[in-house]
Formats: C-alpha cells, sequence, structure tokens
C-alpha cells in the first residue's frame, strides 16, 4: 500500500536543492507527483506530494529530517486525499489594484464568508505603468459552493477598494 506525504520544504536558495530533494525522494522509494516551489526573499520555499511504500514512510522522514544539516527544512505531513468535492466548482480569480495594508486579509475574509477554499494563490506587487505607484495583483484558483452567485463575489471583492479590477472565471 502507498502512503501520500505532503512535504513543505524552506531553505537558503542555492543552486542544486531540488536535486537534493529528488534525490533523497528516489533514494527511499518515493516518488514525487506535484509541486509547487519559489524563491523568495533570498529564501527557497515550496510544497510537494510524494507517495511511498507504507513500510518505508519512517525511513523517508527520517531522511528528509538530516537534510537540516545541508540547510534545507522538510516538513512531512501524511495525507489521506479525502473529502467530498463534487458539490464544489473551480474557480479563476484575477485582481488588479492598488496596494494598501490588509488587501490579502480582506479579500481572503470575503472568500472564508462564501465558504471558498483557495487551492492556490500567487501574489506580487508591481509598479503603475503611469503613476509609479505600487499595484497589488493575485492570481488564484478556488473551490467555491456550486451555488454562489459570482456576480455577488465579484461586488464584495470590489467593495474592498475603489480601484480593484477583479476578473472571475469558472474553470
Amino acid at each position: 500500500m502507498m502512503t501520500s506525504l505532503v512535504l513543505t520544504v524552506i531553505g537558503p536558495d542555492k543552486p542544486g536543492l531540488v536535486e537534493l530533494l529528488s534525490q533523497t525522494i528516489a533514494d527511499n522509494g518515493g516518488n514525487w507527483l506535484e509541486s509547487g516551489m519559489s524563491r523568495l526573499a533570498g529564501k527557497f520555499a515550496g510544497i510537494l506530494v510524494v507517495t511511498v511504500p507504507a513500510e518505508g514512510v519512517e525511513a523517508l522522514e527520517q531522511a528528509l529530517a538530516g537534510l537540516q544539516d545541508k540547510g534545507l527544512r522538510v516538513t512531512a505531513e501524511r495525507s489521506d486525499e479525502a473529502g467530498d468535492s463534487a458539490a464544489l466548482q473551480p474557480i479563476r480569480l484575477d485582481l488588479v489594484g492598488h496596494d494598501k495594508p490588509g488587501i490579502v486579509r480582506e479579500i481572503s475574509q470575503a472568500l472564508a464568508a462564501r465558504h471558498i477554499n483557495v487551492e492556490r494563490l500567487r501574489t506580487e506587487l508591481t509598479s503603475g505603468s503611469m503613476s509609479g505607484e505600487e499595484l497589488f495583483k493575485a492570481e488564484a484558483s478556488l473551490m467555491a459552493p456550486a451555488d454562489l452567485d459570482l456576480g455577488e463575489l465579484q461586488q464584495a471583492l470590489e467593495d474592498i477598494a475603489s480601484d480593484l479590477m477583479v476578473d472571475i472565471t469558472l474553470n
């Protein structure tokens, strides 16, 4: 029987970290399924899902813990991937507006109040081409209740800031 593990990794960014991680997983009978990784503020961070035979879980967890000596901190959580997504619909959300303190908190509150789950979120600040002011951009993959009123969600998000442009797409 295979066991799924969700791994989070973080360490100082340097060449070879993905190779080190993938080699450790392979050496311990694991299979790398999916991941998201990024370099932010001089750090390398990521999340990934691996499977490993049930009898090899402890050995893999110990080997991953040993990567701390090489500057890579890894945590592992077992996953059963259970859940009923039949009553949910996938939504893509794109936002652009002037940055302000608390904008991610306000957006996440609006989503949580409507029982919307954030599956992926990417945010960035960019310079506005004309004004030079910082623009906040967000791209999100969401899972929302099938009966969600998309127009009401769009209005709630646009109410967060007068200049916030919201694009909601059913996937």
